[in-house]
């Protein structure tokens, strides 16, 4: 169940085109041949795209690698807005994570770092004003231009093409929509999760090309221990593939998020990932729409040791927790829709250590210490919140009225007000946000019903804690859109501290 698969040069019914074979090996001053040590031939475009809602398809000749039904990848090329959110705003899901590898060498240093804009649906975009080559930080995207251009990008998922990748082709880093005058470009460098260090003469390296319902492999005309470069024909859904006469082996990363509930127990997820892109990025999305609640736990995600395919690993943690399953044999999940985890599970709360074993050698592959601090800012008991809330309440009313009725008795008094009806004002979020406690996070998801992913790309970007309350207020506020008014807000919160209280009873 390995992810790689692709098509065969020459080999079944899926085999690339004769015209593909004409294809020169790229032989640079400054770099490694896309296959190290021999002529590479290779399968040039007949381009394709993918369907949001149909899997592509690939055709039965022999004259071409496959081919896809994705209109819906155009399609979603064309719907994308410019509406620009905050930049706050990121998701967590798309933050780069640096791999720390002893035998792959840092290159392309000596470019320019640039910054993009972030738009609305995960897409980038990236101004540049001169030719030159432009290095994305957040998606490690490498972009040689020659003019004045403004390039939108986004990262996609690998399990929509997965019949268009078959032996002995496999993923080799994340797929990507490009958008921007092909005029402008002279090449893109895709970042690849690879390790080289082991086996660069035996690899070959190809993109796969994904334009008007149909699919090929183009030439890589050089690569280097972090990048695939690619020389631009057009733009559509492409991505690095890759060929190798051994085991591959892939810099890894393991994504941690826990299970948000009453319970006093522990549960967390544990992925196992390549650090892919497209593979992180699916994960967040299959948690985000689990129908579980979940937060991100911020450890070191980076494997201390490269992971193999077919190789074994178990989970162990440290006191000893139900752990299911305990060992998994590694493959690289990038095309399969459904990604495996491991779910952990403790009885009780504590501090613990997890470790990533692999099984043959016993050697650590990665290893995290959770502890209480990691999650308890963003699960408040809720006892201790109405205790307290409480307390200073009955300052104000009756303690002999049920809290039920003390709240029914506030709505009655304010919602006769032409204010309760009215839009919250910027001023008016920053000034509740003030006031907000310790445990907003619980506040966000369980009053507001926000997504913890949400709650994690914004505290991503701010380390201001009233400015991320700003910013959960917002996201509630473009959630509910005509109904963001302070009488819904008020009613929200009625369970919050009776300082947020008096500060939305003064704006009604």
């Amino acid at each position: 169940m390995s992810c790689g698969a692709g098509a065969a040069e020459g080999s079944d019914d899926r085999s690339v085109s004769s015209e593909e074979k004409g294809c020169p090996s790229p032989n640079l001053d400054t770099s490694k041949d896309s296959k190290s040590g021999e002529d590479s031939s290779s399968e040039s475009s007949s381009d394709s795209s993918d369907s949001d809602n149909e899997e592509p398809k690939t055709e039965e000749t022999n004259e071409e690698l496959g081919e896809a039904s994705a209109e819906g990848a155009s399609a979603q090329a064309e719907e994308w807005g410019d509406k620009e959110t905050p930049t706050e705003h990121f998701n967590s899901e798309c933050i780069k994570i640096e791999p720390h590898c002893q035998h792959c060498n840092a290159e392309n240093k000596h470019n320019e770092q640039v910054t993009p804009r972030r738009l609305s649906g995960g897409q980038f975009l990236l101004k540049v004003d001169t030719e030159g080559v432009y290095e994305c930080t957040e998606t490690g995207l490498i972009f040689e231009v020659n003019r004045k251009v403004d390039i939108k990008y986004c990262i996609l998922s690998w399990s929509k093409y997965a019949d268009l990748v078959v032996k002995p082709w496999a993923v080799g880093g994340p797929m990507f929509d490009v958008k921007c005058d092909p005029a402008c470009l002279t090449s893109i460098q895709f970042p690849h999760s690879l390790c080289l260090g082991r086996q660069d003469a035996n690899m070959t390296f190809r993109v796969l090309h994904v334009k008007n319902s149909e699919a090929s492999l183009e030439c890589a005309v050089d690569h280097s221990s972090t990048h695939v470069k690619w020389h631009v024909s057009s733009l559509s859904p492409v991505g690095p593939v890759i060929q190798s006469e051994e085991t591959l082996y892939h810099h890894g990363a393991v994504i941690l998020y826990k299970v948000i509930d009453q319970n006093p127990s522990l549960s967390f997820r544990v992925y196992i990932a390549t650090n892919n892109e497209s593979f992180i990025k699916d994960i967040a999305k299959a948690v985000k729409h689990s129908s579980k609640k979940f937060m991100k736990i911020d450890k070191p995600p980076v494997c201390l040791k490269l992971l193999q395919n077919g190789k074994k690993y178990r989970l162990v943690s440290e006191p000893e927790a139900d752990i299911t399953p305990e060992e998994i044999e590694f493959v690289d999940g990038s095309t399969l829709k459904l990604k495996s985890y491991i779910e952990v599970y403790l009885e009780q709360p504590m501090e613990f250590k997890l470790l990533l074993v692999e099984m043959d050698s016993d050697e650590i592959v990665w290893k995290a210490k959770l502890r209480e601090c990691d999650w308890v800012q963003h699960e408040q008991s809720q006892n201790v919140s109405k205790s307290s809330t409480s307390g200073k309440r009955r300052r104000k009313v009756s303690s002999t009225l049920p809290e039920e009725e003390v709240n029914a008795k506030r709505l009655k008094q304010v919602d006769t007000s032409d204010a309760a009806k009215t839009p919250l004002t910027d001023d008016q979020l920053i000034t509740l946000a003030g006031k907000l406690g310790k445990e907003w996070i619980k506040v966000a998801i369980v009053n507001l019903e926000l997504d913890i992913s949400d709650i994690d790309d914004i505290r991503e970007k701010n380390e201001n804690v009233t400015i991320c309350k700003f910013w959960m207020l917002k996201k509630w506020q473009e959630k509910e859109k005509s109904n963001a008014t302070v009488q819904n807000l008020h009613s929200c919160l009625k369970n919050d501290s009776a300082e947020v209280q008096d500060v939305l009873e003064g704006f009604l």
